[in-house]
């Protein structure tokens, strides 16, 4: 995961030419001229998108634009089940909250964040002084422009670079494949292989008359961008080179062998257990009701990504003797380093550090999945924090209004999206596991009594029953006179209404509790965490220094951090266990053999009748490749979360593909890389054409597109 500036000073470029790529370094990256990084957007800030067209049309992934193909979707246009595509510009749909950002430059910025940072500093004076240069350097490097800066430390502060940001904020939905093709073969087939998934979607970035950044307006016109991506219509075979372009999110591959236990022994099985009984009562639901199903569809995606992830991580390093692995490494280390003050007791301080934080690192971990992705009711209740706590404040400074109607629209938003029934069970399957495995000074007072005194059930009851959060109604019935006197600009009935509320929500059993727990992991979990998590990181620093020093021979790429990386391999499948064999790429005759016809269209092995009549009548178009059409591929690229909807490119700098997967058997790559069992699973760029065009019937967006076939 390199860091595409430093590609040509680190020689990448002439591997990469042996490799396969017909381009150079600067074709990559450049400030001076276009280059492929204008065409790479840091999609919504968790996953890639690519620019293929001088009008902004944007691809990404399905799954990375669904929250926003949710939101649009109502029992009558259900755009989930149905796919959208906008016949022209004026039919677009225009998302809230929603950005993508290009970067413009990549600095690095070591010596001038480190400056004054001495060895004789604490570490939390040394974290002090680099905050202070951090916020300097940023907001002097923008000064005057539209641009962000963000600066992130590499190889765990050993390292520092500046990234600097163009950001657009009016961002439009043009074409979505129904679920049954962008999310075909559902949990089942998520992280598998052979895959069959026409995982993306379609957004177009728009700005002012100037081509700059503006808010949403109908007033604004398609941006121009400095590159966009030619689509080759050549296809792919295997030993072709690949390269991934994009900002993946998170990896940890120095981390040493009490980590990698951690993880796999206690972390990774208690997290899956929860999602485990969350997700049974999800699926459940969904399978009953058309209404629950879209209410859920977007929560559920979200709760079971991970989930499965973490299956195939913990069986991938088990099957890697992932531990035995790091600690042969360290013993390597430690004999190298040995009679080095700096780094000779590193390891021992490791072995401490790890076993110090491991209570409060399982207590957040559960706290996070109760809390964050558990029962919503405790989320819902803290939003009114603010109106509960500091309305008197609020008041004065003129803002109480417009947080009252900022509560109302709140309202709106989170109950289209909640079912009272579903959200106690969760509850009811999660609390258990809960209570039993945080110790109890972590726990909640109501919960931590409940369980003591066998009474959950009845604190459950008293949630659902008694809460005005479990219903939209009786909230709002609540809210109603401030909701009238802020829509009036009444402030004397708005503050009186206001302090009745206030005094009714303060005995409310779901935001008494929602506090507790928040307020309790906020005192004695992560001061705690936060201060060993320091003490860790600051022994990285050391461990990854050193280990760049002793073993010198080596190139080293620094942990993802969500900043814009290069990753190349080559198209391949690969073995990855005993007498199984994945070749590389799938067609669309393998959608048929996995096709249902006896479910209804929302199953996950669904297929729409107008894709069975062009299978049938092999109408591929120019998408086909002898007689077949192939729909995914895999390679050798090394991609984590983050990486979903990043452009696949070929040797000539040309789309192939949008990543959006790993085989299951690759998900350890996050910790320990492989590459011969480690494949990234991408949608052939020809199957996405194929999908627009001949399904969609949108080929004025094809008309948009640079298509080249050699």
């Amino acid at each position: 995961m390199w860091l595409p500036s430093l590609i040509k000073q680190l020689m990448i470029e002439k591997e990469m030419q042996n490799n396969g790529f017909q381009l150079t370094a600067e074709d990559i990256y450049s400030v001076n001229q276009s280059s492929m990084k204008d065409a790479v957007v840091w999609f919504n800030r968790g996953c890639t998108g690519e620019v293929i067209s001088d009008q902004g049309l944007v691809l990404t992934n399905h799954h990375c634009g669904y929250g926003q193909i949710q939101s649009h979707s109502t029992v009558e246009n259900d755009y989930l089940k149905d796919g959208f595509a906008a016949k022209n510009h004026g039919e677009e749909l225009p998302n809230n909250n929603m950005k993508v950002s290009f970067i413009v430059e990549i600095k690095d910025v070591t010596k001038e964040v480190l400056t004054g940072v001495t060895d004789a500093m604490t570490e939390e004076e040394r974290q002090q002084l680099i905050k202070e240069n951090t916020e300097k350097l940023q907001g002097t490097a923008v000064e005057g422009t539209h641009y962000e800066a963000s600066i992130k430390p590499f190889f765990y502060g050993n390292a520092y670079y500046m990234f600097i940001m163009e950001t657009f904020t009016d961002v439009r939905l043009v074409f979505a494949p129904p679920s049954s093709i962008g999310k075909f073969g559902g949990d089942t087939d998520n992280w598998m292989w052979p895959r069959h998934t026409g995982d993306f979607s379609v957004f177009r970035i728009y700005a002012d008359k100037d081509n700059k950044p503006a808010a949403y307006s109908p007033d604004n016109v398609p941006y121009k961008p400095r590159h966009h991506f030619p689509i080759s219509l050549d296809g792919v075979k295997p030993e072709d080179f690949t390269m991934v372009y994009g900002f993946p999110g998170r990896t940890q591959q120095y981390i040493p062998s009490y980590g990698v236990k951690y993880v796999t022994e206690v972390s990774n099985p208690v997290k899956i257990s929860m999602r485990d009984a969350s997700l049974s009562v999800i699926d459940k639901a969904m399978k009953s009701d058309d209404l629950i199903r879209i209410k859920y569809s977007a929560k559920q995606a979200r709760i079971a990504n991970a989930w499965k992830k973490w299956i195939g991580e913990s069986k991938g390093l088990d099957r890697l003797d992932a531990v035995t692995k790091k600690q042969t490494q360290e013993a390597a280390f430690q004999q190298a380093v040995k009679g080095n003050a700096q780094y000779e007791n590193l390891l021992k301080d490791f072995e401490r550090a790890y076993a110090e934080i491991e209570p409060y690192n399982l207590a957040r971990d559960l706290f996070i999945e109760f809390y964050y992705y558990g029962p919503e009711i405790f989320r819902m209740s803290s939003r009114y924090d603010k109106l509960v706590t500091n309305y008197k404040e609020l008041y004065d400074k003129g803002k109480l209004a417009e947080l009252v109607l900022q509560l109302k629209q709140v309202n709106e938003d989170f109950y289209k999206d909640y079912d009272k029934g579903v959200d106690q069970k969760i509850f009811d399957a999660l609390v258990g596991t809960y209570v039993e495995t945080v110790a109890p000074v972590f726990l909640a007072d109501h919960l931590n009594e409940a369980h003591k005194k066998g009474e959950l059930k009845k604190l459950e009851n008293e949630l659902y029953q008694e809460s005005v959060f479990a219903d939209k109604e009786r909230l709002n019935e609540l809210m109603k006179p401030a909701f009238e006197a802020a829509e009036k600009g009444d402030q004397k009935a708005l503050k009186k209404a206001v302090a009745s509320i206030s005094k009714e929500m303060k005995k409310d059993i779901a935001w008494v509790t929602a506090g507790e727990l928040v307020l309790k992991y906020r005192q004695e979990v992560a001061p705690a965490y936060g201060e060993k998590q320091e003490q860790i990181n600051a022994l990285m620093q050391d461990y990854v220094k050193g280990t760049m020093e002793v073993f010198d021979d080596k190139k080293y790429w620094s942990d993802a951090n969500s900043t814009m990386r290069v990753t190349f391999g080559k198209v391949e499948g690969s073995n990855p266990r005993d007498g199984v064999e994945y070749l590389p790429y799938t067609t669309l005759e393998g959608v048929m053999e996995k096709r249902r016809t006896d479910v209804s269209e929302t199953h996950e092995f669904y297929v729409p009748e107008k894709l069975v009549e062009l299978y049938n009548n092999k109408d591929y178009g120019i998408y086909g490749q002898d007689g077949d059409l192939v729909v995914c591929f895999t390679a050798s690229n090394h991609t984590t979360g983050g990486n979903s909807g990043s452009p696949v490119i070929n040797g000539n700098g040309q789309l192939i593909g949008l990543n959006f997967d790993r085989t299951w058997e690759s998900t350890m790559s996050d910790i320990m890389f492989d590459p011969v069992k480690c494949r990234n699973i991408s949608v052939d760029i020809r199957y996405v054409l194929f999908i627009i065009d001949k399904f969609g019937g949108a080929k004025h967006l094809i008309d948009e597109m640079t298509l080249i076939k050699n």
